[in-house]
């Protein structure tokens, strides 16, 4: 189904240009997803349990709770490419798990179109909607409910999402803030408070150019990963015996790995990101999970099972997750920076500029997910009065620094 909209402002020309997705197969020079085919493109067998993982068992090895009530509603942002029906039967139908209900919105006249040419970004929406309907079946046993938004500019996609009353975002596309710029970066993370303050959590990938993010210098971050209403998803490699740092080049700062850093826009760095080593701004990413090609992430594309990773498929793992806990969670950010252990502290390897350490990094942020800490977190019945609190400490902080910053001039 196709719901088409009224034309949205679309985003400037250089900034469209710079977007990518973090699956890294380019539909136009320099705009690419953020994915990341194994070597080799097709299913990947790596030796000594290091991957590749079918969902469901991602899912288990992160303790997924299950039995959920879930009924949240997934919105997935694409800038290109497109998915076909025959992928969804048979990737579901190989994992026993039931297709996802699916719904193409376009927003400014984009539209899903299935491209099937090696440069297409057609894997990213495949693993976008594979990865989080899957992580959504297991936690509930319930198909998914996705809304796919068909844009050339994130923030337009995301307002429509938050208009059409949906639960949970998944953006697998971006680009270095340089490329943005302060004013679409401000409405960007506009749109991400928009979000929130409807109960729409935000998940997007941090980028898999390790700490340069691929712009110059050794340390920059991505948009929309490093928009403080926005949870920044980064990445780990990710075996059956232990878990690191995802920097396939390890001590290189633009390589093929995780990224993350301190904001050059958002500053200072918010109150609640506490535990985190000090920057000048707010530190990406907040949260991580498996991302590397190697230990990747087994989908359906064009009829045939190939391997992917990329930090990519980390925002749909965490949307599919959260949509189980519920509707309207909102910003829940805070709440996760005050519950460290509702994951696993990675502590080995580096992006380039950043090194894990125990605690916060600016590598893997908090860590990857416990499933079930997780979901007594976010799912108890106190949890939503107590998190309306502290959205209100946390905006009463903000309007307290803003008319700080205007008495000061």
């Amino acid at each position: 189904m196709n719901t088409p909209r009224g034309h949205q402002p679309a985003t400037s020309g250089g900034l469209r240009a710079a977007l990518h997705s973090y699956l890294h197969v380019a539909p136009h020079p320099k705009v690419h997803p953020y994915f990341k085919l194994a070597h080799g493109g097709r299913a990947a067998h790596a030796a000594g349990g290091g991957g590749p993982w079918n969902v469901p068992d991602l899912c288990h090895a992160y303790n997924w709770p299950t039995g959920l009530i879930g009924g949240g509603v997934i919105a997935i942002v694409e800038l290109g490419g497109g998915w076909v029906q025959s992928d969804m039967t048979q990737f579901f139908g190989g994992i026993g798990q039931p297709v996802p209900n699916i719904t193409d919105v376009s927003v400014d006249g984009t539209q899903n179109t299935p491209d099937p040419s090696p440069n297409s970004a057609d894997g990213e929406v495949a693993l976008d909607i594979e990865v989080a309907a899957a992580a959504y079946y297991v936690a509930t046993g319930k198909a998914a409910t996705i809304r796919v938004y068909w844009a050339q500019d994130i923030a337009s996609a995301v307002r429509a999402a938050t208009a059409d009353n949906c639960d949970v975002c998944s953006i697998s596309w971006g680009a270095d803030e340089a490329n943005w710029g302060a004013q679409a970066g401000q409405d960007m993370e506009q749109a991400a408070i928009e979000a929130t303050a409807a109960g729409m959590i935000v998940f997007a990938a941090s980028g898999d150019n390790d700490s340069s993010d691929g712009g110059p210098g050794r340390s920059n971050v991505d948009l929309p990963a490093s928009a403080p209403h926005v949870i920044g998803c980064g990445g780990t490699s990710k075996t059956r015996t232990h878990e690191t740092v995802w920097n396939n080049n390890p001590g290189n700062a633009d390589g093929e790995g995780t990224g993350g850093g301190f904001s050059k826009l958002f500053k200072p760095m918010p109150p609640w990101q506490a535990g985190a080593p000090h920057g000048p701004g707010r530190m990406v990413p907040d949260v991580a999970a498996d991302a590397d090609p190697n230990t990747g992430y087994n989908i359906v594309l064009h009829g045939a099972q190939v391997t992917i990773g990329g930090t990519s498929a980390v925002a749909p793992l965490y949307a599919g997750l959260f949509a189980s806990f519920g509707t309207k969670l909102g910003f829940v950010t805070p709440e996760l920076w005050l519950n460290h252990l509702c994951f696993n502290d990675i502590t080995q390897g580096d992006n380039g500029a950043f090194r894990a350490r125990v605690g916060p990094d600016a590598c893997t942020g908090l860590g990857s997910p416990v499933g079930n800490k997780l979901d007594q977190l976010l799912s108890h019945p106190a949890a939503n009065p107590m998190r309306r609190v502290r959205d209100l400490e946390t905006e009463n902080e903000q309007l307290r620094e803003q008319i700080a910053r205007l008495t000061e001039k």
